[in-house]
């Protein structure tokens, strides 16, 4: 599939870094270059020496807009990763070997290519390509996981053939699709620049005794990857949360363990912000009195009276200013859009997420959800299954729509 003409034009006239590491799918990595030049980028190619055994230098200075770099030491400039790095709007790595993730994840900057990922302030796009058991290995997730963290953006590789003949999880994503993310990433850097954003992640929990409480299986993840997406796209960014996770360097972390706590705490942030996105799972009750001294089991089943917890949506949603907008969450297991939009209506929020958190591949603990979005005007759309990082840059950009900032996307 042809990416549109209209997500290319992002790329027309901005500058690309275009890393290419030592995998087999290195020769695909000439399409990319080719493909970004053909959408109007320029478009500078730095090859390792690992991937100068699969493609050569030649060929990429022959299609791109300037002559390949190799080295960090040959060459007229003293030091080129700076130059690359100052000068880049993007830098993209295709493919992405395990080696290179785990070294840029880890601030080991040995070569032309780890030196200018260091060196750059610029969004970093990452296609890793890998054979399926390197793929899902713990280091290779973890690696991940942790740029992510940073707002560094990844295309997961497709599932196919493999090197040796093996089929399996771990061939670099498509050329049109590494290109495509390209454009999207160079369309929303910086959309959200001047926002404040308030963003509230994880389960509470509402101590029964100073061992147990009442909680739930809230991961905290959904919170997370709209606070790096927000920062990663220049907003100002709260997060209240009580898991810990790693997190965008630019978001501002305020810890919080109960319903009381998490709304002492986005109450306050969200005076001055200007985009509440309630994500965490709020316990609904709380022991009315926790007990003092752990409760023992020879003293039999305790009597645990409940008592409501802040409903901290609809307190935002009567706070809310005219200027101010808001998205809740409806964690739902049956009638989803239905349930979602009831609480929609109750809440006076902006915007209703509501997702689907009975099946195995949606909802707590998965990187994936199931969502539908219903805002304020009517308005429904819903997506199957994404990841929760996608949905994230899908709320974020219905976000960005009442708040346009100048020379971002309409």
């Amino acid at each position: 599939m042809q990416p549109r003409s209209d997500v290319l034009a992002a790329l027309r006239g901005r500058s690309v870094v275009l890393c290419v590491t030592g995998g087999i799918s290195a020769y695909k990595a000439v399409e990319v270059c080719r493909r970004l030049v053909d959408a109007g980028a320029h478009v500078a190619p730095v090859l390792t020496d690992d991937a100068q055994q699969f493609v050569g230098a030649t060929t990429f200075s022959a299609l791109a807009s300037e002559p390949a770099r190799t080295s960090l030491f040959a060459g007229p400039e003293a030091i080129p990763h700076t130059r690359l790095g100052q000068g880049a709007d993007l830098v993209v790595v295709a493919p992405a070997t395990a080696k290179v993730i785990g070294k840029y994840a880890h601030g080991i900057s040995d070569d032309l290519v780890t030196a200018t990922l260091l060196a750059t302030r610029a969004p970093v796009l990452v296609a890793p390509a890998m054979h399926t058991e390197m793929w899902e290995h713990p280091a290779v997730v973890d690696n991940l996981a942790l740029l992510a963290a940073r707002g560094v953006h990844v295309v997961p590789p497709e599932s196919g053939r493999l090197a040796g003949g093996d089929v399996g999880a771990g061939r670099l994503a498509a050329p049109e699709r590494i290109v495509a993310a390209a454009a999207e990433v160079l369309s929303r850097s910086g959309d959200l620049a001047d926002l404040r954003v308030v963003v509230t992640a994880g389960g509470t929990r509402e101590p029964i005794d100073p061992v147990r409480y009442i909680g739930n299986r809230s991961s905290g993840k959904m919170g997370y990857a709209i606070a790096d997406a927000a920062a990663a796209r220049g907003a100002d960014v709260v997060l209240v949360t009580t898991v810990h996770r790693p997190v965008h360097p630019r978001v501002r972390v305020e810890a919080v363990v109960t319903a009381d706590e998490m709304a002492a705490a986005t109450l306050a942030a969200a005076e001055s912000a200007d985009v509440v996105v309630m994500a965490a799972a709020v316990a609904d009750f709380r022991p009315k009195a926790a007990a003092p001294a752990k409760l023992k089991k020879a003293d039999g089943v305790p009597e645990i009276v409940l008592e409501p917890t802040p409903d901290i949506l609809r307190l935002l949603g009567e706070r809310k200013r005219a200027d101010q907008y808001l998205v809740g969450f409806a964690a739902e297991t049956d009638d989803v859009q239905e349930n979602a939009a009831a609480k929609l209506a109750a809440k006076r929020v902006d915007l209703m997420v509501g997702n689907d958190v009975r099946s195995e591949d949606s909802g707590f603990e998965v990187d994936t959800n199931r969502a539908v979005l219903l805002d304020a005007d009517g308005g429904v759309e819903e997506f199957g299954l994404v990841t929760k990082v996608r949905l994230a840059d899908l709320i974020l950009d219905r976000v960005r729509t009442p708040h346009p900032r100048q020379g971002a996307p309409e």
